[in-house]
C-alpha cells in the first residue's frame, strides 16, 4: 500500500506541475457537448432525448486525450525501467498509474457532467443519472486505454494507433453507460440493471486491464 500511495502521489504531483491532459480532456469534453447542439438544431426534445448519449460519447473521446503519454513519458526518461526492476509487482505500478490518470481525467469529466448537461437540455434526474454512470464507467475506459498505452509506449506519436486499438473495446462500456442513463428517464428496464452491468464491466476491465497492461510492459522490455 505504501508503494501504491507513493506512485499515485508521484503521478498526481507530475500532473499538477506539468498540467495538460486533464484540463485538455475537460476542454475537449466541453467542446463536443457545445458543438453538437448546433448540428442538431433548436429541437430541445430531441436534444434532451439523446443528451446522455452525447455526454457519454464526448467522455469516451475525451478519455483518449493524454492516454498515449500514460507510459510513454516514463519510457522516455527511464523511469519505467526503474519501476520494472523495483520490488513492487508491475501490476501494482499499473494500478497506481491508472488510478492517478483517472483522478485527473475521468473523475473531473464525471463531476462536470451535470453542468455540461445544461447544454443538452437535460433535467435534474438525467444529469444525476448520467453523472453517476460516468463515475462508475469511466474507470473501465481508463483501464482499457492503459492496455493500448502500454502497447504503444515505445512508439512515437502512437496516439492514432492507440485510438484504433482501444475504441472498439470501449463500445460495451459506452452502450451500457448510455442504457443506464436512459433507463433513469423511464423505460422497460430498471435503472439498476444496466448500472450493475456497467459496474461489472468496470471490475472486469480493472482486473483484465491491469494484468494485460503489466504483461504488455514486460513484453516491450
Amino acid at each position: 500500500m505504501r508503494a501504491l500511495k507513493a506512485l499515485v502521489a508521484r503521478d498526481l504531483t507530475l500532473a499538477a506541475r506539468v498540467g495538460g491532459s486533464g484540463a485538455l480532456s475537460l476542454v475537449f469534453f466541453l467542446m463536443i457537448v457545445a458543438v453538437v447542439p448546433f448540428a442538431l438544431g433548436p429541437d430541445l426534445n430531441l436534444l434532451s432525448r439523446i443528451g446522455p448519449a452525447i455526454l457519454w460519447l464526448a467522455a469516451v473521446l475525451a478519455t483518449l486525450i493524454g492516454l498515449d503519454r500514460l507510459f510513454q513519458a516514463d519510457e522516455e526518461d527511464g523511469s519505467l525501467d526503474l519501476m520494472t526492476g523495483a520490488p513492487a509487482p508491475m501490476e501494482l505500478v499499473v494500478l497506481a498509474k491508472v488510478l492517478a490518470h483517472w483522478l485527473t481525467t475521468g473523475l473531473p469529466l464525471a463531476l462536470a457532467a451535470p453542468l455540461f448537461g445544461l447544454l443538452v437540455a437535460l433535467d435534474g434526474t438525467a444529469m444525476a443519472a448520467t453523472s453517476l454512470t460516468l463515475l462508475v464507467g469511466t474507470p473501465a475506459l481508463t483501464f482499457i486505454g492503459a492496455v493500448g498505452s502500454a502497447l504503444t509506449a515505445s512508439i512515437r506519436r502512437g496516439g492514432l494507433i492507440l485510438a484504433v486499438v482501444v475504441l472498439p473495446l470501449m463500445i460495451p462500456t459506452l452502450i451500457f453507460g448510455v442504457s443506464a442513463s436512459e433507463a433513469a428517464l423511464g423505460g422497460t428496464v430498471p435503472f439498476t440493471t444496466p448500472l450493475a452491468i456497467l459496474a461489472a464491466l468496470t471490475l472486469i476491465a480493472g482486473v483484465v486491464g491491469t494484468v494485460a497492461t503489466a504483461a504488455a510492459l514486460r513484453w516491450s522490455e
